[in-house]
């Protein structure tokens, strides 16, 4: 693979999840790395069988239509904010038989995308802290980059192990534009965008406290399909 640069490299965002379900959190570091980035493409990719999860997890088809959803009010977002970056909701994880690991998505997406696409991992601060004990986690940065996002009362720097300090120490770079015009290799840590991206504490509030919390964090086509097909009650 060339990590050149390239004034026609397209650039792919990839953000991974659960998604259960999608909220405004979600949209917000979506909409803000789509910007900042400059991405031609935003792909959300629901897990299909979540490795690390709990269980109790709504089921995968009920979670990529939630996602669809998602997709539906961030569009219209992009449209407002003159983003002219594409939205897709991929089913890659969902129609992979297994455990949904990050580490085979990466590569059937750059086998996908080519050498010289710029394949960029959105994910917030606290997966980066517990990156190591994804599955051959020291192997991702060969197909992707990183975009971090800082998450409320999360600070990585007292979070972080030993060996993201040192995959930083190697791959971080301070120059947003840099994940545009390299296609892996690279970590970027946004420190303006501090978002709450847990849908677990999402969930546990649904059943205790729905209608004050609802529609202030759940995008409103992701809240009436919520509503319509009676779930987390």
């Amino acid at each position: 693979m060339s990590t050149t640069e390239s004034s026609s490299r397209k650039r792919i965002g990839i953000l991974g999840g659960t998604f259960d379900p999608p909220h405004v959190g979600h949209l917000k570091l979506a909409s803000h790395f789509a910007k900042l980035l400059h991405l031609d493409t935003l792909l959300f990719v629901p897990s299909g069988e979540p490795w690390q999860k709990e269980s109790g997890i709504t089921p995968a088809e009920t979670r990529f239509k939630l996602t669809e959803a998602a997709g539906i009010d961030l569009a219209r977002a992009f449209l407002y904010l003159k983003i002219p970056t594409l939205i897709g909701i991929d089913r890659i994880e969902i129609d992979r038989a297994g455990p949904s690991y990050a580490i085979d998505t990466v590569k059937a997406l750059r086998e996908r995308f080519g050498d010289e696409a710029s394949l960029i991992w959105l994910m917030g601060a606290d997966s980066l802290s517990t990156l190591p004990s994804w599955n051959s986690w020291n192997e991702l940065l060969n197909y992707v980059n990183f975009a971090v996002a800082s998450r409320p009362h999360h600070d990585l720097e007292a979070n972080r192990s030993t060996e993201v300090k040192d995959l930083l120490l190697q791959h971080q770079t301070m120059d947003a534009s840099s994940l545009e015009n390299q296609a892996f290799g690279l970590i970027y840590v946004d420190e303006t965008l501090a978002v709450d991206l847990s849908s677990t504490n999402l969930r546990k509030q649904l059943k205790t406290a729905r209608n004050s919390i609802e529609a202030e964090v759940i995008p409103s086509h992701t809240l009436s399909l919520i509503h319509n097909l009676g779930l987390y009650q």
